[in-house]
């Protein structure tokens, strides 16, 4: 699907002259009004991800997610310093208390979700909440760097748990549909624009009425404002990394979410460190 600076909208076939080459319409091919009336028609909503699709290979640097790798498979041995509190995420005795107490909200918050059946983690990393979805239901835990997998791995066989563990980058589409979904700490790597793109990626895994729940940080904890480029030294090796990464506000979560079609989306924080999600796929 290539862009179309000016065209017949394919539904109402009244012509229209887009303003710039980031319009989703001229990837839809669809008019202004038709793009806002998606969610109330089959061939629209189809024509309208097809185009987000089509503008994201079209707008998205080829080597951003060979960077994104090539980083984390670096630096997987320091990867749960900042729930650990080591090196350079080390905190003072008190931010510590009150990180512990927002750590255990977040995880009792996850915890009592009802998610159960088939559940899918993707971009697990090291597999930080994946005991504790491994517990619920069967869970098929992915990730694109194979070297994330192997501490998930370990710490799943830690607490007597089993999981499916295979490498998969979290923008494929889905092959099935399962009963829950799963991310923790990735949204931070979608770009604003493709937000939208995203959600209906994870929308694609899920059942009607199943539930995406996602664990975040507040936007500009640590990384600083959305669309920066944050320059990451690693400490073995000296090697460095410019890495995008956007942070999100929960209301443009919650607006992303709701475009994409989900529903009953509620985004709450426990304060400073953690922001935590649902929503529910469209049961239609």
């Amino acid at each position: 699907m290539t862009f179309r600076p000016s065209f017949n909208c394919l539904w109402c076939g009244r012509p229209h002259q887009t303003r710039s080459e980031q319009d989703i319409e001229g990837y839809a091919v669809l008019c202004s009004e038709c793009v806002g009336r998606a969610q109330d028609n089959d061939f629209l909503r189809y024509r309208l991800r097809q185009g987000l699709h089509a503008r994201a290979q079209a707008s998205r640097p080829p080597d951003v997610d060979a960077a994104y790798r090539a980083y984390y498979a670096a630096a997987v041995d320091g990867y749960d310093d900042w729930y650990l509190g080591r090196g350079e995420y080390s905190r003072s005795a008190i931010d510590s208390v009150a990180f512990a107490a927002e750590l255990d909200a977040a995880t009792l918050w996850l915890d009592h979700l009802p998610l159960a059946g088939e559940i899918v983690e993707l971009a697990a990393g090291t597999g930080w909440w994946s005991p504790l979805l491994a517990q619920k239901g069967e869970l098929w835990l992915y990730d694109a760097v194979p070297e994330m997998l192997e501490p998930a791995r370990e710490r799943l066989l830690a607490h007597s748990l089993a999981a499916h563990i295979h490498v998969r980058d979290a923008w494929q589409r889905a092959d099935r549909q399962v009963d829950a979904l799963f991310t923790g700490f990735w949204l931070p790597h979608v770009p604003s624009g493709r937000l939208i793109e995203f959600f209906d990626i994870v929308s694609g895994w899920l059942k009607p009425g199943a539930t995406y729940a996602f664990i975040e940080e507040p936007t500009g904890d640590r990384h600083g404002s959305a669309g920066t480029t944050e320059l990451v030294r690693l400490e073995a090796g000296g090697r460095q990394f410019a890495l995008p990464e956007a942070h999100h506000p929960p209301a443009a979560l919650d607006n992303a979410l709701r475009e994409a079609g989900f529903t009953k989306v509620d985004i709450v924080t426990t304060g400073r460190f953690f922001v935590l999600g649902q929503a529910q796929a469209s049961s239609e």
